[in-house]
């Protein structure tokens, strides 16, 4: 290779080494190995993953698939069916859908389309953090708005920040990772205000109060965010869809540099579930009631404070350091996602809703450190 294109390879690594990247963390089969456990003995619960979704359910519907596709041929008539049947659920016409790659592939592809160099992007914080890396690499300005004390949005304070740089709005509600939603009627005045491209976040809305989904022809501006690797439990085939007006749905679809951005196989799947509602129904119900015992048990452990949630996780503070908790359930193997100092509150951690017997594991480790 030549002098300068290594000199070139060495530079681009390191104006790359200046793009923050989202980290996973440990995984299951690492917490495994370093306690010198079965996996089986870990207890999972820092990914916002449903597993009150049946998967005997699914499994007969994976095999049905594989019996019916050919592999060997690209997916030039799913998506079309899966819009259908989207439509069909969301009660919105079919024009007003996008499918992708899930929720995040169509956060990137938004933010392409609508962000450039010097451009500004406008939420808050706390929030999903996905967004901001989307646009910081676009070059894009992402100014941020704390929340107020009770996690509702400074409807104000964001307001002051709308200029004619502004291009792009991100609300995520259900929030990641306050668990609440944002109340309609904030949200409504946002979105009448802002002069760009307003993204709402949805992907908890099955296991909330509301959905703006049945407004979206309100609000021309404004691109909702579903996806299936919720309340659906088809995390592992990565499948979400956008609802907005038709403009803007033609621009997300045809604009798209990639002609197959969902594996066939995947978007299948989709179909198979919307077929069997009743899947996701059931699950949905069953996680929500076990998310207000888990929230009531929480509380009555001496020095942790669950809040109310509208998701499939609970956000919790504890009074002892948010490493030492962490560190001891890591030991216990049970994991959390740590976030630490959330405005007002100094440890906190998003707690996934699992399955009794995972929620009994977390609940017994906690007053087992409390002891200690």
């Amino acid at each position: 290779m030549s002098v300068s294109y290594h000199k070139w390879l060495d530079q681009k690594k390191l104006e790359l080494q200046t793009l923050d990247c989202y980290s996973a963390g440990i995984t299951p089969e690492g917490l495994a190995q370093q306690l010198g456990v079965d996996i089986s003995k870990i207890v999972k619960l820092n990914f916002n993953e449903n597993l009150f979704v049946d998967r005997s359910r699914q499994i007969p519907l994976l095999k049905q698939i594989a019996d019916e596709i050919d592999l060997r041929l690209y997916p030039e008539n799913e998506v079309p069916n899966l819009i259908k049947k989207l439509a069909e659920y969301l009660q919105v016409p079919q024009n007003y859908i996008t499918i992708g790659n899930a929720g995040d592939e169509l956060l990137d592809r938004i933010i392409r389309l609508f962000i450039k160099k010097d451009d500004t992007a406008v939420s808050f914080t706390p929030s999903f953090v996905i967004p901001q890396l989307c646009v910081k690499r676009q070059g894009g300005k992402y100014v941020t708005v704390p929340l107020k004390s009770d996690f509702q949005l400074d409807v104000l304070s964001m307001l002051e920040t709308f200029s004619e740089k502004t291009r792009l709005l991100y609300l995520c509600s259900p929030n990641n990772p306050t668990s609440n939603q944002m109340k309609p009627a904030d949200i409504e005045t946002l979105a009448k205000a802002f002069p760009g491209i307003i993204i709402l976040d949805e992907a908890y809305s099955e296991f909330a109060d509301y959905s703006f989904v049945p407004r979206i022809h309100e609000f021309p501006n404004m691109i909702i965010l579903r996806t299936f690797s919720k309340a659906f439990g088809l995390a592992m085939l990565r499948l979400g869809y956008a609802i907005a007006n038709p403009e803007l749905t033609e621009i997300l679809t045809k604009k798209s540099p990639l002609p197959y951005p969902v594996s066939g196989f995947t978007i299948r799947m989709g179909v198979k579930m919307l077929e069997n509602i009743d899947i996701m129904q059931t699950a949905v119900t069953a996680l929500k009631s076990e998310r207000e015992k888990l929230i009531k048990t929480l509380n009555q452990i001496e020095g942790i404070q669950a809040f109310d949630s509208q998701a499939d996780f609970v956000l919790m503070n504890t009074k002892l350091h948010v490493d030492i908790v962490y560190e001891k359930l890591l030991k216990c193997g049970v994991m959390l996602k740590k976030w630490g100092k959330l405005l007002q509150y100094e440890n906190c951690f998003r707690v996934t809703v699992g399955l009794p017997e995972f929620n009994a594991k977390l609940v017994e480790s906690l007053k087992q450190i409390n002891e200690e």
